[in-house]
């Protein structure tokens, strides 16, 4: 769509004044006509009958706003016999050419618009279609699931916790570390060996622990990480064996279901005080009873004791 130009002094212009207001009525349709049809000012013959009539055209021409056939305005155009061409219409308004310029930059740059957008589409179109396409992976499966059966070490009931309550009700449930796979598989027999019996993978000085908690029937697995052998022997070398033998059976007794591995002791283990070496382990073990120690001595001492008591009292002057 173009436009139709019109200077905003016109309405009071010497040469509308003169042609009235009925010929510029018609000069403004035959302007709008010319704009649409990209004529650069030409207008018909028939346009101006069709719109208006012959005097008022003649109105339009002897007011200087058109110009008929064989003019001698230098500034605009010659148009046909029997047409009129419109006073510098080319003034204010544009070509034909430059018009049609400017429709096609429209056009193209609106091509571009709609072909970047369907692009858009096309694209984001493609990324749900992967997404759909992506295989869904279950959230049930896990690696102990992935892992060959010859893998996968088998306990007896009794160690597996199928005895009783499960194991995960434990106040600080242990769990064994996962079989490596790169490693061949262990047959359950060593597995039994290496939890109940002497293994030589415990580090020397642990090996009094664990034959201690063994006597003392916490019989447990002793497969550990590295890290939890280094935590452990720390541990034994700042608590004394008996002190940590102690703490092992209060907590198996008031365990819900028996525990499997030393680990589960590591926690409550390092929360235990310092005590050295020969040390007394249990509550009242360094009070000694007055009738096992020394009886005559402490004969002695409760005689005097009950002497000065009876002996008489001076007055305090």
């Amino acid at each position: 769509m173009t436009w139709f130009k019109v200077d905003d002094t016109f309405y009071g212009h010497p040469k509308t004044l003169k042609a009235g207001n009925a010929a510029v009525g018609l000069w403004v349709k035959a302007g709008t006509y010319a704009a649409q049809h990209l004529t650069e000012g030409i207008v018909p013959g028939v346009v101006a009958q069709l719109y208006g009539t012959a005097p008022q055209a003649r109105k339009l021409v002897a007011a200087g706003l058109w110009h008929a056939a064989g003019h001698d305005c230098t500034r605009c155009t010659q148009p046909p016999a029997g047409d009129y061409v419109m006073h510098d219409y080319l003034v204010y308004n544009p070509t034909r050419a430059k018009v049609e310029d400017a429709r096609a930059a429209s056009a193209e740059r609106q091509q571009r618009a709609r072909e970047k957008a369907a692009e858009k589409r096309n694209q984001e179109r493609n990324r749900a279609d992967s997404r759909a396409d992506r295989p869904r992976i279950d959230d049930g499966s896990s690696t102990e699931n992935r892992e060959s059966s010859a893998n996968q070490i088998e306990f007896p009931d009794d160690i597996a916790g199928q005895e009783r309550v499960s194991h995960r009700d434990a106040p600080a449930p242990s769990r064994s570390p996962r079989p490596d796979p790169s490693r061949p598989p262990v047959p359950p027999t060593e597995v039994q060996q290496a939890s109940y019996g002497s293994t030589p993978a415990v580090p020397a000085n642990v090996a009094p622990l664990r034959d201690a908690l063994t006597a003392a029937g916490v019989v447990v697995e002793w497969s550990l990480a590295e890290a939890e052998w280094f935590r452990l022997e720390a541990i034994v070398k700042r608590t004394a064996v008996p002190a940590l033998v102690d703490h092992a059976r209060e907590q198996w007794r008031h365990a819900r279901s028996r525990p499997r591995s030393v680990r589960y002791f590591l926690p409550g283990w390092s929360s235990l005080p310092p005590v050295p070496a020969g040390a007394p382990t249990a509550p009242g073990a360094d009070v000694i009873p007055l009738d096992a120690a020394r009886p005559g001595r402490v004969s002695r001492a409760v005689d005097l004791f009950a002497a000065a008591l009876n002996s008489p009292q001076e007055d305090a002057q």
